[in-house]
């Protein structure tokens, strides 16, 4: 675009401003490109932490390559068929909560008292309308309860039996204690009781599950369930249902669903961090490509570089999701983050040794991992 095109009323600083503010479109837009650019994302996690190839055994690391396998092809079915981010993360998440290998929903840890208590989150990057729920113990799919909410509108967050009659209004399904109870985290609470073990101890990873999404109308959306840690007291609550610690989304940067040490996550703001750093990540790299742009004899940019046509890279997302990652371990912290960008790009990153964990996309991606460096 030459000066004499954009008028003699666009110059230096507001054309930079128009620049940086095409990076998220109407919906009217979005309708009328739809057919042209039909490109869709997503990633999902079942948990992180120190994950040892010689404790698994072969049939071990299949089956939970199938739960994530199954979860993943879920998600992207409903984005295949043109359905909306948010409607991909509840369909990935659902079978997790259902699946007694994740501590979410059924399968979920025991407390110190021996209950399981569930935590779920949901966010709209189109809206940034978000809904969470903590210490639930009888809804099946929590992360259903943190959908109801959010539609529901009047509160954001929502706690133990208060969430449950309100669950009860919105007609969510529950179940009893023996629909979540598992033989498996009864024998961790039971030794970690008798041999005053830690929860890291007993539990080799964390086993939040979640999903981040960009579905074919370039929205956003994140959402993450979890059954929390084994032998949590007095009524703990994770990063899991903290918006902007565990789960966070918006058009304008990024997806972002955590897993891990939820005191650290909540400390460092993970989710939060990381969009407003890949925010401020995109405004620095138009400014320099801006700066870079041949200049006319007047003065003025031969051309301005439009939000709409520029994007980070992978390298560049990356970089940022790493350093708020490096500054959890820098606290003590570990656990891992999926990411969704505008762009489309599915990242992770994780600062234990393995993480279930899978992604796909529109350009044929398609892919399920367990270990570092899978």
């Amino acid at each position: 675009m030459t000066n004499s095109s954009i008028g003699t009323n666009l110059t230096g600083l507001a054309a930079l401003v128009l620049c940086l503010l095409p990076h998220s479109v109407s919906a009217h837009d979005q309708a009328a490109d739809i057919e042209d650019n039909a490109t869709w994302s997503i990633a999902i996690h079942g948990g992180a932490g120190t994950m040892d190839r010689d404790k698994m055994t072969m049939e071990q690391q299949v089956d939970y390559k199938a739960a994530l396998q199954a979860a993943l092809d879920a998600g992207t079915e409903v984005l295949r068929n043109g359905g909306t981010a948010m409607d991909a993360v509840k369909a990935a998440i659902v079978p997790m909560e259902d699946d007694p290998k994740f501590n979410a929903g059924r399968g979920a840890v025991f407390t110190w008292e021996g209950a399981n208590e569930l935590d779920a989150a949901l966010m709209d990057g189109a809206t940034r309308k978000a809904g969470a729920v903590a210490g639930v113990k009888a809804i099946k799919n929590p992360i259903l309860l943190a959908d109801a909410v959010m539609q529901d509108g009047r509160h954001v967050f929502l706690s133990g039996a208060g969430a449950e009659e309100f669950a009860a209004g919105a007609g969510l399904e529950t179940a009893g204690p023996e629909w979540f109870a598992t033989d498996a985290r009864r024998e961790a609470i039971e030794r970690m009781k008798a041999e005053q073990l830690s929860a890291v101890d007993v539990d080799y990873k964390f086993g939040t599950v979640g999903a981040v999404v960009m579905d074919q109308y370039g929205n956003l959306a994140a959402g993450t369930s979890t059954g929390g840690l084994t032998g949590k007291r007095w009524g703990r609550i994770g990063d899991v249902p903290v918006i902007g610690a565990g789960t966070y989304a918006d058009n304008r940067s990024c997806a972002v669903s955590a897993t891990g040490a939820g005191e650290y996550f909540i400390r460092v703001g993970v989710a939060q961090e990381i969009c407003t750093r890949l925010r401020y990540r995109f405004a620095a790299e138009i400014e320099a490509a801006q700066a870079s742009v041949p200049l006319d004899t007047e003065g003025f940019p031969t051309y301005v570089v439009h939000g709409s046509e520029f994007g980070l890279s992978e390298g560049q997302v990356r970089e940022e999701v790493d350093a708020v990652m490096d500054e959890v371990k820098e606290l003590g912290g570990t656990g891992g983050v999926i990411v969704v960008t505008p762009e489309g790009h599915a990242v992770f990153s994780f600062n234990t040794s393995g993480m279930y964990r899978g992604r796909a996309t529109s350009s044929g991606m398609n892919e399920v991992a367990i270990f570092t460096g899978e």
